[in-house]
């Protein structure tokens, strides 16, 4: 009797701590028995890949380190330091909002006040909760201006300073990133609603009927699916 009891303790205090890891029901999160038979892990990043970071981070990279170097060579030491304050800014405050927080891979624990794990940014803190629902206009038009900045903000102190090696190395290193994107990371991302996402409707669509707190989210934001 003693030994059911404690089977049943701990079955309940494993559904407990999977219902507090995962409280909006995100497929990614449950485990991998429940998967069956589904066949979206060979269409979408279900799973985080070490190899699919090491990508969007070394290709980040190679934008970051020329840019940074031609400011520093350039006596443009100071607006460094002005550039890492908007990444602070930009990665926690307000991609973290209007990107990060409508992924799934941002609904572990609920969202706000935990670490997020994904392949892209591996480590941020979690400033805000999770939001099922897709990027809405102003989001995505804020995402835009955003990494424009993220990206542009180096430009001008190498063109100024005559850096023009570096801004060379910047501009290879900025089309290196985005072709990266474009052909490897977007096409697969679970950040459906994106203006850089590239995962087919159909594929969306699967998704969305796997998940059914996003599903609702996503139907009363007009998204229809086939």
């Amino acid at each position: 009797m003693n030994k059911e009891r404690q089977r049943l303790s701990d079955e309940t205090d494993a559904s407990r701590q999977a219902v507090e890891k995962n409280p909006f029901n995100i497929c990614i999160w449950k485990s991998k028995e429940e998967c069956g038979d589904c066949k979206l892990k060979y269409d979408i990043h279900c799973e985080i890949h070490k190899k699919d970071t090491l990508m969007f981070g070394v290709s980040a990279f190679m934008f970051f380190i020329p840019s940074l170097a031609g400011m520093y060579f350039g006596g443009m030491g100071w607006w460094i330091l002005a550039y890492f304050a908007y990444w602070i800014v930009f990665f926690e405050l307000w991609e973290n909002r209007i990107l990060c927080s409508h992924c799934p891979f941002y609904a572990e624990d609920g969202g706000q006040g935990h670490t997020l794990h994904c392949y892209a940014n591996y480590g941020l803190y979690k400033t805000w909760p999770y939001n099922p629902s897709p990027m809405s206009r102003s989001d995505k038009i804020q995402f835009i201006i955003a990494l424009g900045i993220f990206i542009g903000f180096p430009l001008p102190f190498l063109i100024v300073s005559q850096q023009f090696i570096f801004l060379l190395l910047t501009f290879i290193g900025i089309g290196t990133w985005l072709v990266v994107l474009r052909f490897k990371i977007c096409p697969r991302c679970l950040n459906f609603s994106c203006p850089l996402n590239q995962v087919p409707k159909r594929t969306v669509d699967e998704f969305l009927k796997r998940n059914p707190v996003m599903r609702e989210a996503w139907e009363k934001a007009g998204y229809i699916i086939n």
